[in-house]
């Protein structure tokens, strides 16, 4: 009888224990903790973190595969490191990661085309993993120093970096293929443009309808908007944004928000993109990084990283309007949607 008890007992618990474990939702949320080496789960309905999974050394972005199964985090450390981790949204697990040696510093994240293109800063290049190959099918240098975010077209015919330490924006386009005879005859060509922007150009994002590209310069505190069919900067605002770390349109393309590290000032500046004129500052915390805006444009999310959580930003009022307790230093963020 005793025995029945237990077992009974047992069945009870892990059944229960079967309950608490919450299953990754779509769209999920994933934010990395930074200074805990974590990829946090998030399940945007509640801002509720539903799982922690390991994200490897120094965790920096995240990006999701087109399927919403798979994360893709770049192992930075400033150049010590050589990996992009990975992680099985599913199963809520960690898998083996992905080797680049030798080149390395993997920051910037972008998944197109079915493939998983990264920066690398200490080659001074950016490369292109295939996940159903496992095996890196294309590189390409920049020339520029300190190449750190990347983004890709939907029809993989421009990418766009920044260039921290060289101050620029690269531009680089895919042409007809060679007629010439000879080798490498019929090859794929690229041709790159470089942009000076300002020193410290890091945040960047091209507008909803492609048109333009926007960028924040750390040290000047300016921001760039370079015409992308033009290739060349337009005009360049005087936002007073020292230590501009990132910078993100909303999806309807109306407002540009910028994130700063730290200041006295407020930690995110709205911009209107029609007038170039800033809107609002936010006062978030002691610092914000990553941005990422909710597809439906009815939010925003900023990681205050120095204070351990993330702020959701309602688009109508442009006020802060909950939090969500993260793990040490959050940053780099991504949606995860499941096909």
């Amino acid at each position: 009888m005793k025995t029945r008890l237990s077992f009974s007992v047992l069945l009870a618990f892990l059944g229960a224990a079967t309950l608490w474990a919450a299953s990754t939702p779509s769209p999920a949320l994933l934010i990395l903790a930074k200074q805990d080496h974590t990829l946090e789960i998030v399940n945007p309905s509640t801002l509720k973190v539903v799982a922690r999974i390991p994200a490897g050394n120094d965790p920096h972005e995240v990006i999701a595969s087109a399927d919403g199964r798979r994360a893709y985090i770049s192992n930075y450390g400033f150049g010590a490191y050589h990996t992009i981790s990975v992680v099985d949204l599913v199963d809520q697990e960690a898998l083996p990661k992905i080797d680049l040696t030798p080149l390395r510093g993997p920051h910037g994240l972008a998944f197109a085309g079915g493939e998983l293109y990264f920066t690398a800063e200490v080659n001074k290049v950016f490369g292109r993993y295939n996940p159903a190959t496992k095996k890196i099918d294309w590189i390409l240098g920049t020339g520029q120093d300190r190449t750190h975010m990347i983004m890709v077209s939907k029809n993989l015919d421009h990418i766009y970096t920044s260039n921290v330490n060289s101050g620029t924006i690269s531009i680089i386009d895919k042409v007809p293929k060679s007629t010439a005879p000879g080798p490498p005859s019929g090859a794929q060509g690229w041709e790159e443009t470089v942009i000076h922007t300002g020193m410290g150009t890091e945040g960047f994002d091209v507008s909803p309808n492609g048109k333009e590209l926007w960028s924040a310069a750390a040290q000047s505190g300016t921001v760039s908007i370079i015409n992308i069919a033009a290739k060349k900067v337009v005009q360049t605002l005087n936002a007073h944004l020292t230590r501009a770390n990132r910078l993100k349109f909303t999806p309807d393309g109306k407002y540009v928000f910028v994130s700063r590290l730290a200041g006295n000032d407020g930690d995110v500046a709205i911009f209107n993109t029609a007038t170039r004129r800033e809107v609002k500052r936010l006062h978030l915390g002691h610092g914000a990084g990553g941005i990422l805006m909710q597809p439906d444009g009815s939010r925003a999310y900023v990681a205050c990283s120095p204070d351990n959580y993330v702020a959701v930003i309602d688009l109508k009022t442009l006020r802060e309007v909950g939090r969500i307790q993260t793990e040490r230093g959050p940053d780099g963020m991504a949606w995860a949607v499941r096909k």
